[in-house]
């Protein structure tokens, strides 16, 4: 599908487009696969990697500016959505920002896209966007609607949207695992809560996860990978088993256990082999059998928490991709 198409990300730089370029440009060769974002260094340091390949380019914006993306998409056949203000704190002391990237910005998107004839969109999601009871999370949630219901919106424009919902990624940068890392050797580790969880995905998973839903999408549905979950102490002692875990406790806005789905969403949700995928409560997409393909209807009141998850990761394998990518771990 992606195959001699013209690709632009928002967010580019960050971990998502690091890895989102190298892997696309080798399994579809497009023709075009633009960065979009709006810090210049980011993207001086990410072209280096490149080394003048003509088919990736670097277009200075911001999502906020929609002027600047009805420019940046001229020609434009793809979007990935994964720019936003991602940090908890950051967010609830600047909820003003927070919003004008994550729900204008959306708009903004959703808006240029449709103008501009663009195909499909994905935009990335977040767990936080579930039940959310942190600013991020709350404007996440808002932006997942807005893509959802841009389906609606584009009328009889050919634009379709979807939403990729996933967890923290291993190994990214401002996540556990780093952190733990870089406390290496020092004989203690905090630990927020000794019951705390969390849903443990690679950064090529969440690749192959927008993939597939440009693969499948009929617009409005919203992807969540199946992965496995992990105890943040099994995962502290991982990264360092002779440690001491000093339990500090849970930060403003942070949760216990993450969760990609609700119970509340469990009227429109339907299993697949690898993934679940949420249907649109709206104009009875819900029901639509071109989106809801070979899935099975999951049981009222389903959620899907890292703690109820019936998948988990044992130290003994995280230990092996630590080992096996310590050298860009904090680096993506």
């Amino acid at each position: 599908m992606l195959s001699g198409k013209s690709i632009l990300v928002t967010g580019g730089t960050g971990s998502f487009g690091n890895h989102f370029l190298p892997m696309t440009l080798e399994r579809y060769n497009p023709e075009r696969l633009i960065v979009y974002s709006r810090d210049e260094m980011k993207q001086w340091e990410m072209a280096k990697k490149f080394n003048n390949d003509s088919r990736v380019r670097f277009f200075i914006g911001d999502v906020r500016d929609r002027e600047r993306l009805y420019r940046a998409l001229d020609g434009v056949d793809y979007v990935v959505h994964a720019a936003a203000t991602k940090i908890v704190p950051t967010a609830e002391y600047n909820p003003f920002e927070c919003i004008k990237t994550n729900i204008n910005g959306a708009m903004n998107v959703i808006d240029a896209c449709i103008d501009r004839g663009i195909k499909r969109v994905v935009a990335l999601s977040t767990d936080k966007a579930s039940s959310p009871i942190n600013l991020y999370g709350a404007t996440k949630l808002a932006s997942d609607k807005l893509f959802v219901a841009g389906n609606s919106y584009a009328g009889g424009h050919d634009t379709r949207f979807a939403v990729v919902r996933y967890g923290n990624v291993m190994g990214s940068r401002g996540s556990v695992i780093p952190f733990f890392l870089s406390l290496d050797g020092k004989g203690v580790l905090p630990i927020t809560d000794e019951r705390m969880t969390r849903f443990m995905i690679t950064l090529e998973q969440a690749v192959e996860l927008v993939w597939h839903a440009f693969d499948d999408m009929e617009g409005g549905e919203i992807y969540v990978k199946k992965i496995p979950s992990m105890k943040v102490t099994d995962l502290a002692r991982a990264v360092d088993p002779k440690a001491r875990q000093e339990f500090v406790g849970i930060r403003p806005g942070e949760k216990l256990h993450e969760q990609m789905i609700g119970p509340e969403d469990s009227f429109f949700t339907y299993e697949y082999p690898e993934h679940y995928k949420i249907l649109p409560a709206i104009n009875n997409w819900g029901t639509s059998k071109e989106r809801i393909k070979e899935g099975t209807k999951v049981p009222e009141g389903f959620s899907y928490t890292s703690d109820n998850n019936a998948d988990w990761m044992s130290v003994e394998t995280l230990q092996s991709w630590i080992a096996a990518n310590r050298d860009k771990i904090g680096q993506i």
